[in-house]
């Protein structure tokens, strides 16, 4: 139900990341771009030019080139956003991977993406060996944060400064079409995949953040957010296009989080909602409001959190969107006191955008809640399908429509509102997990001979769900849930190991075996439902790190 509007020009040459990156260090030089809490390390525009050339021509000298998907499994460091600038000059796709990532999960990403070279921390070597083995395309690992690594059978090793090559990089014409970034994002059905995401798509996101929370020249844009996601990686285009700064904590901590503001001199940030709660969970001081924060973006967006957060810390301006990593931002919303939760309106310009029935793909009228479908008004905006799987690219544009798998309705002043996930999406500890995903690894155990995973809403007002497995075992006697979880451990990431977890006799089925997971969401956490608790490897609440 998008509203008339002009379609601007289509993308060009200003919509193309290493080239906004070269004008911006012509134009602003040795003016402050970076800086990043590891090692407490900054950088110029002109630095960052000159190091991703230098990169560029290291990555060159591994067979990087056009097209060449390369995997940066990094924190939140320099050498992340280095590598990842430098591989788009060559014309390559950068691959992020959750560092939390380990076996199966690893294994998905990198097969499915199919890259030859793998830049990782030094920390986290052993867990990319013990997958090395199913990895028979990955030929180079480059180490992050460590000296020359010592030789070992399998792929060649090096660390990131023997990249450094002092010469010029092959000169690669990009253009807006050309695919930037391979983003794996949960779905509502089966394995995680791989949205292939062009130049213009990453270019138009970051612009209209930028405009949403009016970041100008003079702008310090702060993230705790991973730079694997692709909001953090939104806060640093969005500064370089605005030739502005950008700030790069390590992680998030609600105890550190004023601190940090402080001590960057931020202006902005992203954040999402359980993060502000976390925050308004820390004592008042009487330096709350002691801080130059003007404007704050938050997605999910409850207007109780959204308003206690403004009044306490004195934020002007509190704002938030909709949209997805195939999409970008469709609708914005700058909050105007209306207690409600609505995305705002759709960027007619960009964007139609509808909410249909999700058996049928037929218009539904205001008010009515379905699936919400998005297609483009300009070329190449819009992710291009996903790496390697054209069954669900073509089942996710179905009817030339973008299917978001999200549930939502237009309210009587055209203002989109996101209700909820169609069906098994999950989103947990700020990290979206799909439950296929999960449910591979659970079914691998030897006591499990069915599972099935799904979202329970968690206690906490930021949108966030806890993780629940239904599971059919062969012996419940003699299962013990303390060694189930602690298996879990070692082969998921923390924030997609089960908190709750129940058996039953058997799964509820259709008769064609298909399992009805609506009925186990609507059980929710029974008398019978075993309870962890809010922890994940040792960690309570661990995206806050408090």
């Amino acid at each position: 139900m998008s509203r008339a509007a002009a379609t601007p020009a289509p993308p060009g040459p200003g919509w193309v990341l290493p080239n906004v990156l070269r004008q911006r260090a012509r134009e602003l030089g040795e003016r402050p771009f970076l800086s990043f809490a590891i090692d407490e390390r900054s950088l110029t525009y002109a630095d960052a030019d000159r190091l991703t050339d230098s990169l560029a021509a290291g990555l060159a000298t591994l067979g990087v080139g056009r097209s060449t998907p390369v995997l940066l499994m990094l924190d939140n460091r320099a050498e992340f956003v280095l590598c990842w600038l430098a591989a788009a000059k060559l014309g390559a796709i950068q691959v992020p991977v959750n560092v939390e990532y380990r076996g199966t999960f690893l294994e998905h990403v990198a097969s499915t993406a199919r890259a030859p070279v793998i830049v990782v921390e030094e920390r986290l070597l052993d867990v990319l060996e013990a997958s090395l083995p199913r990895l028979p395309e990955l030929r180079t690992v480059v180490v992050a944060g460590a000296s020359t690594p010592p030789p070992r059978p399998g792929p060649r090793r090096l660390a990131v400064e023997e990249l450094l090559v002092e010469e010029a990089p092959p000169r690669v014409e990009v253009g807006p079409a050309d695919i930037g970034a391979i983003h794996f994002t949960s779905g509502t059905t089966g394995r995680s995949k791989g949205a292939l995401v062009p130049h213009a798509h990453g270019h138009l996101l970051s612009e209209r953040n930028r405009e949403l929370l009016d970041i100008d020249a003079d702008s310090v844009y702060l993230t705790q957010l991973p730079l694997f996601h692709i909001n953090a990686q939104m806060t640093v285009h969005s500064a370089l296009l605005a030739g502005a700064r950008a700030r790069v904590e390590e992680r998030f901590s609600a105890s550190r989080w004023l601190e940090q503001v402080w001590a960057s001199g931020a202006t902005h940030s992203s954040m999402l909602g359980v993060m502000l709660e976390f925050v308004l969970g820390q004592p008042p001081t009487e330096r709350d409001r002691d801080h130059g924060l003007r404007s704050v973006w938050t997605v999910p967006f409850p207007p109780e959190l959204v308003e206690a957060f403004s009044a306490r810390f004195g934020i002007e301006r509190m704002v938030t969107s909709f949209g997805n990593t195939e999409t970008g931002m469709l609708a914005r919303r700058v909050y105007e006191g209306r207690r409600d939760s609505a995305a705002g309106h759709v960027s007619a310009e960009y964007y139609d955008v509808a909410v249909v029935d999700p058996a049928t793909d037929e218009p539904l009228p205001r008010g009515a809640v379905g699936e919400i479908v998005v297609r483009p008004k300009l070329p190449w905006i819009v992710a291009q399908g996903y790496f390697g799987d054209p069954e669900r690219s073509v089942e996710t544009m179905r009817n030339l429509w973008y299917h978001t798998g999200d549930a939502g309705r237009f309210d009587e002043d055209d203002r989109l509102h996101f209700v909820d996930r169609l069906v098994d999406r999950i989103r947990r500890r700020g990290e979206n997990v799909a439950s296929a995903d999960v449910e591979s690894i659970l079914a691998g155990h030897p006591a499990v001979a069915e599972c099935a995973v799904v979202a329970v809403r968690a206690d906490e007002a930021g949108g966030e769900d806890e993780i629940k497995a239904c599971l059919v075992v062969r012996e419940p006697a003699s299962f013990d849930a303390a060694a189930f979880w602690s298996w879990c451990d070692e082969r998921l990431p923390y924030f997609a190991v089960p908190r709750y977890l129940e058996l039953l006799p058997e799964l509820p089925k259709t008769p064609t075996a298909k399992v009805l997971k609506q009925e186990l969401r609507a059980a929710g956490v029974t008398a019978a439902t075993l309870d962890r608790g809010p922890v994940g490897r040792g960690r309570t609440r661990p995206s806050s790190a408090r």
